[in-house]
């Protein structure tokens, strides 16, 4: 592996130090200080385009609107979704939005009837997500998401940043509030995911998702009735 593919860097601190040094920074500090300690090329921010997406990818986008944006088209989103996308690059002038698909030779040989959602909604996440992060994530040293401690469940005690395997993983968001989320709305204009004035107020994929009330958890409506509550990408350290 050449030096320019090497995931992450023997020089950069470890990430119990980054933490403690940007636990009370802004979320536009932390991305700041992301892009310096690992540079552009290899700093990549990764965005569902969701109901509460633009927030973080408009805070990116005044630190430095070329970082690499990489978005999962898992072939089962909403096409509000993916017109969402489109908006939003625009809007915020996003150079390098990178849509990845799950490769179609594995859809055919596991998914074939695109029913693996009802059978096994985590083999159905591992190709559809877990899988192409991990070979969209290949060339970058660090990545930026947008989870929040809010949003409760395994995301109620998230660092600012965190050990992702062979790179370090930037939560921005982490300490902030819906308050605050609906402030940087506000103060840019930034218009809404198209499901949100539906009750959806967290979207994933069509089968997945469904509508949740206004006392439940943001991410109520993601596999109810389910045991699960993430996708995995953020469950299992990206190699």
């Amino acid at each position: 592996m050449s030096p320019k593919q090497t995931a992450r860097s023997s020089d950069l601190p470890p990430a119990e130090q980054f933490d403690h040094a940007l636990r009370d920074a802004s979320p536009a500090e932390v991305i700041a200080a992301a892009l310096q300690a690992v540079g552009r090329e290899r700093l990549a921010l990764v965005s569902s385009f969701g109901t509460e997406s633009a927030a973080l990818l408009k805070v990116m986008a005044d630190v430095d609107p070329a970082i690499p944006v990489i978005f999962l088209d898992t072939g089962q989103l909403f096409e509000e979704t993916l017109a969402y996308r489109d908006t939003l690059t625009a809007r915020l002038g996003l150079r390098d939005v990178r849509s990845i698909k799950p490769l179609e030779e594995t859809l055919s040989r596991e998914d074939a009837n695109r029913e693996l959602w009802f059978s096994d909604p985590d083999a159905c996440c591992r190709i559809r997500k877990v899988e192409p992060l991990a070979r969209a994530l290949a060339p970058f040293g660090a990545w930026i998401n947008g989870r929040k401690r809010f949003q409760g469940g395994v995301r109620a005690a998230i660092p600012v940043v965190e050990d992702d395997g062979s790179r370090l993983k930037f939560n921005p968001f982490a300490n902030v509030s819906r308050e605050e989320i609906a402030a940087i709305y506000a103060l840019a204009g930034l218009p809404p995911h198209p499901l949100a004035a539906l009750g959806y107020l967290s979207v994933g994929c069509v089968p997945c998702t469904s509508r949740a009330a206004p006392d439940e958890d943001a991410r109520a409506g993601r596999w109810r009735g389910r045991a699960k509550t993430e996708c995995g990408i953020h469950v299992a350290k990206v190699s």
